[in-house]
């Protein structure tokens, strides 16, 4: 949009991006890349990832707000029928599925949504919350169940193949398919890390056995997804949910797939689910994510990766970014322990990602 173009260029960059991703896959860079971030500073993008995905639960829930301190806590008594209940809906779900969780319950999470959900409509039915959807509130109740209406696909599928050449630019379109690159990339390389971890499928060299395949995936997912007209499709950290109910093999990813193509004939059903119910999902995920902080060594003899592993940390929530904190990480730790005297340690590629990383920063 920043270059003027339409979204059918945008959609033609996202398929071009996940031809680059396959390419990439099948020579086993992706692989290559995930295997040269040391096992530390992956912990640290496990616990990044927790932080950023409970950030974003807080936003959805109307908790975190704007101030002038950035960032803040809502007013609950301000417009309390609408925003000011579903807070505090959000903060109720919350403490519904923590106790869930800590009860051992299957499914906590799950319940947890819907608990919530019910809350709100029985709120609605009160009186004491009021859709208002010029304000973006609107009805807990679905008024249909099942919606077999798909012409909408038929606006937007091929329309990344739809596109004037002779207006595009080629460097504008290279620098647009190399931002999407760089994001999806280490979104999805940092995803699987948190993931992974969380799952104990790491070895004890911090590598995942079997990620091609899931590599392979993602990138086919996106090429995909661009022809049927959507954004990049990428792995979602959301995944440590299955995890924490048991989840450790293809079958959970298959059953979730299949029911979440099932899911779009009871369209709205779902649509109705509003986000403050979802959102403590999002921050119980965020806590189980978070608790790979206790493998991060913070000792003396362990500094050099203890703090890139901390910039990572921070660096995903405060810039809203995983590949921020994961390219903000990996740049830290070869300037660090060069500096210390310690770049032997370092895998050559890692030189060559803190280039590419400050490369990204100067030109894109």
């Amino acid at each position: 949009q920043g270059f003027g173009y339409s979204w059918q260029v945008a959609l033609l960059a996202v398929f071009a991006e996940g031809i680059i991703f396959i390419v990439l896959s099948l020579t086993n860079v992706r692989e290559a890349i995930f295997d040269a971030i040391p096992l530390t500073l992956k912990r640290g993008v496990s616990v990044g990832i927790g932080l950023f995905i409970a950030f974003i639960g807080l936003q959805n829930a109307g908790l975190a707000v704007d101030s002038s301190t950035l960032v803040t806590i809502t007013s609950f008594t301000e417009n309390f029928y609408t925003h000011g209940i579903c807070a505090l809906l959000a903060l109720v779900g919350t403490l519904i599925t923590a106790v869930l969780h800590i009860k051992k319950v299957k499914g906590a999470i799950l319940v947890g949504i819907v608990a919530t959900w019910v809350l709100g409509m029985v709120c609605q039915l009160a009186g004491v919350y009021v859709p208002a959807p010029e304000a973006g509130f609107y009805s807990l109740i679905p008024t249909k169940f099942i919606s077999a209406d798909f012409s909408k696909l038929g606006e937007t599928f091929g329309q990344c193949f739809n596109v004037d050449f002779s207006q595009v630019k080629i460097l504008d379109f290279v620098v647009v398919i190399f931002a999407f690159l760089f994001v999806d990339l280490f979104d999805t390389l940092g995803t699987l890390i948190g993931v992974a971890t969380k799952a104990n499928m790491l070895d004890k060299e911090g590598r995942l056995p079997g990620i091609k395949p899931t590599l392979m995936a993602d990138a086919v997912g996106t090429t995909f997804g661009a022809v049927l007209g959507t954004s990049t499709i990428t792995t979602f950290v959301e995944s440590a949910s299955g995890v924490n109910s048991g989840g450790r093999t293809g079958l959970t990813a298959l059953v979730a797939g299949l029911l979440f193509l099932l899911s779009t004939l009871f369209a709205p059903i779902f649509t109705a689910i509003p986000s403050f119910a979802t959102a403590p999902a999002l921050i119980m995920v965020g806590f189980l994510m978070v608790s790979s902080v206790t493998e991060i060594r913070f000792d003396d003899d362990n500094l050099g990766e203890a703090i890139p592993a901390y910039i990572a940390i921070i660096a995903m929530p405060l810039f809203y970014s995983i590949s921020e904190g994961i390219s903000l990480g990996i740049i830290s730790y070869v300037v660090l322990n060069v500096c210390t005297g310690k770049a032997k340690k370092i895998n050559p590629l890692m030189y060559i990602l803190t280039v590419l990383f400050v490369l990204k920063y100067i030109f894109l």
